[in-house]
């Protein structure tokens, strides 16, 4: 009677690298916080949070709520009582301290108005009509201005802008903007530069020529000049243009690697085999080979991810990045950069310490994903 034998299953490369992962206790906080970033950005595209970033719910600069009001804020309710003279009340008097220099003219008009009356003119059109009827309507409505203006909150959570904007809603905002444009942007810079980096590597002669004169001239003008260069010349401010910016410059690095891989494995055994067995340049290319160099490409993807992130900040803090109307990290160090002379240092601190702690956060992962999907490490 046969008896069956156990057999030990060899775990893949990604298996493997998923258990070196959870065994690296700094890779899996570093996993959660861009997990919980990317969440940000997706529940803040859909509206389900911080949709009103724009509305005014504070007073001016309003302060954090655990530093306190300002009562010297410009809109603040919290005003100081003695700022009124001494003695003074907040309602109107009941009596004028001088008699009305006005008393005898109104008195005047009035009896007028009754002779007309009685004279058969209408009497309706003449006792309707008031002649500061327009001044009073803008009198009320100024009232009603500032009464919205003191209805707003003296402080907020981690304070508000010059208008009275949630900050914290608007890092929540611009997270989706600078996240948004780092992972499209680096999606089509290792599009690119993996695309290229196959042709020149397996197909090598000439056309390996052109894509290296290609990858010489974009690396021999400085990377930030590079892409402010592009963006001054486009004069077209928007998401769509910085995308296009960063993924049409920044792909030399992932051409650099990706061609060095698929010239190493263009000779090997497998590739051969496939080659044999009458398999087309396209699938060997790209159904055998890029899956042994996949883990490549994803290193180098999370690598750009990063670098895009800083690259749209400094366009957007710099004025060539997203239009007025479009909240990122960027345009609100932008907006700090004149609060801080004031002494307003939240909006600063709300937006370098988000874009700081999402940066270090994935280039630790980044570190550890390399690291775990390196095959010299078992």
């Amino acid at each position: 009677m046969p008896y069956d034998v156990p057999h030990a299953v060899s775990p893949g490369l990604w298996a493997l690298a998923w258990r070196r992962l959870r065994a690296d206790g700094l890779a899996m906080l570093s996993l959660a916080i861009v997990a919980a970033f990317l969440l940000l950005m997706v529940l803040s595209g859909t509206g389900l949070i911080a949709k009103d970033w724009s509305k005014e719910v504070g007073v001016n600069y309003a302060p954090p709520s655990f530093v306190g009001a300002d009562v010297e804020a410009p809109g603040s309710s919290a005003a100081p009582s003695n700022s009124l003279p001494s003695g003074a009340e907040s309602d109107a008097p009941t009596e004028l301290p001088v008699e009305d220099p006005l008393a005898e003219a109104l008195a005047a008009i009035r009896g007028e108005t009754q002779k007309s009356d009685t004279s058969g003119l209408p009497a309706a059109d003449s006792a309707n009509v008031d002649p500061l009827a327009d001044v009073m309507a803008d009198i009320r409505a100024k009232g009603s201005k500032a009464e919205a203006v003191e209805a707003r909150a003296p402080t907020l959570p981690f304070g508000g802008d010059k208008w009275g904007r949630d900050v914290l809603k608007k890092v929540v905002k611009g997270s989706e903007t600078s996240i948004f444009v780092g992972l499209a942007a680096a999606v089509v810079a290792t599009f690119l530069g993996t695309l290229f980096g196959a042709i020149a590597g397996y197909y090598g002669r000439w056309l390996d020529d052109i894509f290296n004169w290609f990858y010489s001239v974009f690396t021999a003008i400085p990377y930030l000049l590079l892409i402010l260069a592009v963006a001054a010349v486009l004069q077209q401010k928007g998401t769509l243009t910085i995308i296009l910016i960063l993924g049409l410059t920044g792909w030399t690095g992932c051409f650099r690697l990706i061609r060095g891989e698929y010239l190493k494995h263009k000779g090997r055994e497998y590739v051969q085999a496939a080659d044999a067995i009458g398999a087309s340049n396209a699938r060997r290319m790209f159904v055998h080979i890029f899956p042994n160099i996949s883990h490549v490409v994803l290193v180098q993807l999370s690598i750009l991810v990063v670098a895009f992130i800083k690259s749209e900040v400094i366009l957007s803090f710099l004025g060539f990045g997203v239009p007025v109307d479009v909240v990122s990290w960027g345009s609100m160090l932008n907006e700090a950069q004149n609060e801080l002379i004031l002494g307003k240092w939240w909006q600063l601190a709300a937006a370098g310490t988000a874009m700081a702690l999402l940066v270090t956060a994935f280039s630790l992962f980044t570190d550890a994903l390399r690291d775990a999907l390196d095959p010299k490490l078992k």
